[in-house]
């Protein structure tokens, strides 16, 4: 978001930002506040709780109020929420005589639902008949159109698949420190990122080699006093070390392979960050990443603990063979980069607002 925001700033374009204001540290909070005198339009942060609850007419309140102050030519909502709150707002925003882009990013969210349960059947009506306030679905991989299509159906508005991307910054090497750890997990501590499969596959993965592997889990969330027992009850606490939230850039020196294992994802940064910086990784099989990667990647690996910690071994065994496997940085740059990623969503925005 940061990237992108930069990127359409230095293209003439004036922002603002409505985002939760209850998740995130003191990491976050401090990059949010380097963004706020960028912003033209505004930062407001407005409390939303991530699933469906009483909670949500006040956030919804506040979040329109302060969208109707901004009075922006595109809203772009990301998210179930954002993407419903981006919607409904804008064509309300209409109705007063505003012409109002109205964009969607779906990131998870209502499509994790089962279609079988009723649950998902009503959240996939949901956004069915929010197609019809939909000027633009954007798509950050083809797997998650995928996934979009067969839970919900063709979109009736228009769509594009737009790829995220890194400044030419994040394509500068980084190396290891000399005291690096084996491996790296850098992410929000909850069970969708995988720690707790991150954790158990170290322990594995020692047990097998007969070697002590060594790791750094940087990140902070609700699971994180349980990682630490789960490390205490595996026997690789003394292995293993927690670090607060950091720039992931400065995360990269602390480890010699970045594990990404987790069960659910679009097309997540952090394989493209780690790559950039041309840092070995192993992720999981799921969600865009072999579109990252290649289908046929040596370091695509099932999100469970017992292939994680085989190809930990394997990894380690032989790390040359191992990153000569990997993406050449300068196809990916050629790819993944946040002025092709701007550049195409600028297109979009025009595009909606005089079709």
């Amino acid at each position: 978001m940061r990237d992108l925001i930069d990127a359409q700033i230095d293209a003439g374009h004036q922002v603002g930002v409505v985002c939760d204001a209850t998740t995130g540290g003191d990491f976050e909070e401090a990059l949010l506040s380097g963004m706020q005198d960028k912003l033209a339009l505004g930062l407001n942060r407005i409390a939303m709780q991530r699933q469906i609850g009483p909670g949500d007419a006040i956030a919804a309140i506040r979040s329109y109020k302060a969208i109707k102050t901004m009075q922006p030519d595109v809203l772009h909502g990301h998210g179930a929420k954002g993407g419903t709150y981006a919607r409904i707002f804008g064509s309300a925003l209409r109705l007063s005589g505003k012409r109002v882009a109205r964009f969607y990013s779906p990131h998870g969210g209502s499509l994790h639902y089962d279609p079988a349960t009723m649950a998902g059947r009503v959240i996939f009506l949901i956004e069915k008949i929010m197609e019809r306030m939909t000027d633009r679905i954007i798509f950050v991989s083809a797997f998650e159109r995928s996934i979009y299509t067969s839970k919900i159906g063709t979109p009736h508005c228009t769509s594009a698949l737009i790829y995220n991307g890194l400044t030419d910054g994040d394509f500068e090497p980084v190396g290891p420190d000399r005291d690096a750890a084996d491996f790296l997990f850098i992410g929000e501590l909850r069970t969708l990122k995988g720690p707790d499969i991150f954790i158990d596959a170290l322990a594995q993965a020692s047990t097998q080699s007969g070697n002590v592997m060594t790791a750094v889990i940087v990140g902070d969330g609700a699971e994180r006093a349980n990682l630490e027992k789960q490390t205490v009850v595996a026997g690789i606490n003394a292995h293993v070390r927690f670090l607060k939230p950091m720039k992931a850039r400065e995360a990269f020196r602390l480890a010699t392979v970045v594990v990404i294992p987790s069960r659910a994802e679009a097309l997540p940064y952090i394989v493209l960050e780690a790559l950039a910086a041309g840092r070995p990784v192993i992720t999981s099989r799921i969600g865009g990443i072999p579109e990252i990667l290649g289908d046929d990647s040596s370091a695509l690996v099932r999100p469970d603990a017992e292939d994680l910690a085989r190809k930990m071994v394997a990894v380690l065994s032989d790390m040359a063979a191992y990153r000569a496997a990997l993406p050449d940085r300068n196809t990916l740059r050629q790819r993944f980069s946040v002025q092709m990623m701007a550049a195409q969503l600028e297109s979009e925005y025009f595009a909606a607002l005089d079709p």
